[in-house]
C-alpha cells in the first residue's frame, strides 16, 4: 500500500522529533538535570580517569619535583613586565622554592609566587623566594629577609587550590562536594566540568579534555577576606609530555579577575629527586648572601637607591598639577 506525502512527511517530523527528545534526554543525563547522588558519582569517575591519564600511582606518589622553564609576567594592562628564567622547586605539600634569573635589563620582579610586591634582582640577576609551611623568605639585592604574613596565607591558599593538592590529597576531604558540570567546548576542544566546592564554601571547577582525559584549566573562585568580594582564578594547562611516569603540562598560564598575570614555558620537570632539606631553609640563603662580595653589595645597594629615587621621581611627577 502506498503512503501519502502527508503521511510520509508527518511519520519523518515524528521520527526527528523522538531523537531530538532523546538527544535532549541523554544531555540532560549527562548535564545538570542529574541526580545529586549521579551527578556526584559522575564527577568522581571522571576524576578517577584523570588521575589515571595523568600517570596513575606515578601520580598520586609524587612527593617532590624539580622544574626548569620560562616565565613570563604581566602588568594590570596586559604588559609583559619580566621575562626570566625558573627554576621552580617543591617538597610537597607545602614547601618550595622559586629562583628567577634575570635575562636583560629588568631589574624588579613585579610578580612571584605568593607576593604581590616587587623584589630587586641581585648584581648577579638573582631572585629567590622560600617558602616552609608558616614561615618564608625572599634573597635579592636587600640580601635576605621574612616574607610577610599576608604573602604565606596566599601563598598556602594556592597550594591548598591547586590542581596537583586537589588531585593528590584533597578528595577525600569529608566535606567536599562533587558535581558534574556538563560537556563544553574549553579552549576548542570537547570537556567535561566537574565542579567541587569545600568546607569554607570555596568552588573549583575542572575541565576534563574528553579525547585524553587530562585537565585542561581550573577555575577557583573564593572570597577575598579584605574586599569581601568573589576572586576568580583561572589556570589553563597545555603541551603535556610524559616524564618520569607523570604527565606534564610544559605551557601554563594564570589569571586573576580576567586579568592574565603570569604565563610559564617548561623545559623539563624531574620528581622525587629528594632535595636536601637546606634547599628550603632561610639557613641556604644566608649563606649564599654571605658569599656576595663587598663590592657586589655596594653595587646593589647603589642600585637600589637609584631605583627608589627614581620611583619616587615618578611619583611626585604623577602627583604635580599640570598647567592648563
Amino acid at each position: 500500500m502506498r503512503l501519502s506525502r502527508n503521511r510520509i512527511l508527518g511519520t519523518a517530523v515524528l521520527a526527528g522529533a523522538a531523537l531530538l527528545c532523546a538527544a535532549n534526554v541523554a544531555r540532560a543525563q549527562d548535564g545538570q538535570f542529574l541526580m545529586p547522588e549521579q551527578s556526584a558519582a559522575k564527577a568522581k569517575e571522571l576524576l578517577n580517569q584523570t588521575i589515571t591519564a595523568l600517570g596513575g600511582a606515578a601520580y598520586l606518589n609524587v612527593h617532590d619535583y624539580t622544574c626548569t622553564g620560562r616565565s613570563g609576567t604581566f602588568d594590570h594592562s596586559g604588559d609583559m613586565t619580566n621575562f626570566v628564567e625558573l627554576k621552580d622547586s617543591r617538597e610537597l605539600p607545602d614547601k618550595a622554592r622559586f629562583e628567577y634569573t634575570r635575562k636583560g635589563r629588568n631589574s624588579i620582579l613585579q610578580y612571584a609566587v605568593g607576593i604581590d610586591e616587587g623584589l630587586e634582582f641581585t648584581h648577579g640577576g638573582i631572585v629567590i623566594t622560600v617558602y616552609n609551611g608558616n614561615r618564608g623568605w625572599s634573597y635579592d639585592r636587600n640580601g635576605v629577609t621574612e616574607l610577610p604574613a599576608d604573602s604565606i596565607h596566599d601563598f598556602r591558599d594556592q597550594v591548598n587550590r591547586s590542581l596537583g593538592s586537589v588531585l593528590r590529597f584533597r578528595l577525600k576531604e569529608p566535606d567536599m562536594n562533587f558535581r558534574y558540570g556538563g560537556e563544553d567546548a574549553v579552549d576548542l576542544k570537547p570537556a567535561d566540568w566537574v565542579e567541587l566546592t569545600d568546607a569554607d564554601d570555596n568552588t573549583i571547577r575542572i575541565a576534563i579534555a574528553r579525547d585524553t582525559h587530562l585537565p585542561i584549566r581550573e577555575v577557583v573562585q573564593v572570597r577575598d577576606p579584605h574586599a569581601r568580594v568573589k576572586v576568580e582564578q583561572i589556570y589553563y594547562f597545555a603541551n603535556y609530555h610524559a616524564m618520569n611516569g607523570v604527565m606534564t603540562p610544559l605551557q601554563t598560564s594564570q589569571e586573576r579577575n580576567g586579568i592574565r598575570i603570569s604565563q610559564t614555558f617548561l623545559d623539563r620537570c624531574d620528581y622525587n629527586l629528594n632535595p636536601p632539606e637546606a634547599a628550603f631553609t632561610r639557613d641556604m640563603l644566608d649563606k649564599r648572601w654571605a658569599q656576595v662580595s663587598d663590592k657586589e653589595k655596594a653595587q646593589d645597594k647603589k642600585e637600589a637607591q637609584r631605583v627608589k629615587d627614581k620611583q619616587k621621581e615618578d611619583q611626585d611627577s604623577d602627583n604635580t598639577p599640570r598647567k592648563n
